[in-house]
């Protein structure tokens, strides 16, 4: 990792963003519509009886932060940023195949053992921007987290695509602190426990590899078109 930032890749990450924007916004959304359609259906339709996760010493030590909300949301922001820097059409595509691969895991878990996290003794009364959240997204499909797993997932395509880019240190350090806020926000608004957390980073790390992640990201073997130059 290079210690310093390397300001003259700044044209080539804005040239990534700028990039087939209408595609990768039909990309992104459709993804996540297809995503949400399986999750919620599987949520309200379990096919078998639904399994309550344990909690541990840690669910008992963190207490519940409300504050972490936007932090929690802001996973749709971090996982759009793989895609969005992405050149060609071609690349975006195959990425979508392996993002996919850890969501039909986690879909795969959630048909054939049902699970939820038990509800946690809060008043959600007091605090209705979590209530809304918990009314739309209740406390199943915990185990895994796929919320954990895709954020972890898209940390290392952005470590390696970061790396490759030469942008130095300290946004590899964003990138990492971004990514375990993430998991914390989870545990923080009492919507998944420590469990879920670390099967769904142990989901995203393996995916990230089986998939070829790396190679992806780094443009191993492809054309100049389709990644970004490397000085």
């Amino acid at each position: 990792m290079s210690q310093k930032t390397d300001t003259s890749k700044i044209p080539d990450v804005l040239a990534a963003l700028l990039a087939h924007g209408w595609f990768k916004t039909i990309g992104i959304s459709s993804g996540m519509a297809v995503f949400f359609v399986g999750y919620m259906y599987l949520l309200k339709h379990p096919a078998f009886p639904v399994h309550t996760i344990p909690v541990t010493w840690l669910d008992n030590f963190l207490s519940f932060q409300p504050a972490a909300l936007p932090i929690y949301l802001s996973l749709w922001v971090y996982v759009s940023l793989p895609v969005a820097l992405m050149l060609s059409q071609r690349e975006i595509i195959a990425y979508g195949f392996r993002i996919a691969v850890p969501c039909l895991i986690g879909f795969a878990i959630f048909y054939c053992w049902p699970n939820a996290v038990a509800p946690a003794p809060i008043d959600w009364e007091k605090y209705p921007n979590v209530a809304f959240l918990k009314s739309v997204d209740t406390a199943g499909n915990a185990f895994p987290s796929l919320h954990v797993a895709t954020a972890v997932f898209s940390a290392h395509w952005l470590y390696w695509r970061f790396k490759r880019l030469q942008l130095g240190w300290p946004v590899q350090l964003l990138n990492v602190l971004w990514c375990v806020a993430i998991a914390y926000s989870t545990l923080a608004i009492k919507q998944h426990v420590a469990l879920d957390v670390f099967a769904g980073a142990v989901l995203g790390v393996i995916s990230a590899w089986a998939t070829g992640l790396k190679t992806h990201a780094l443009g191993v073997g492809k054309s100049k078109a389709q990644v970004l130059p490397v000085n």
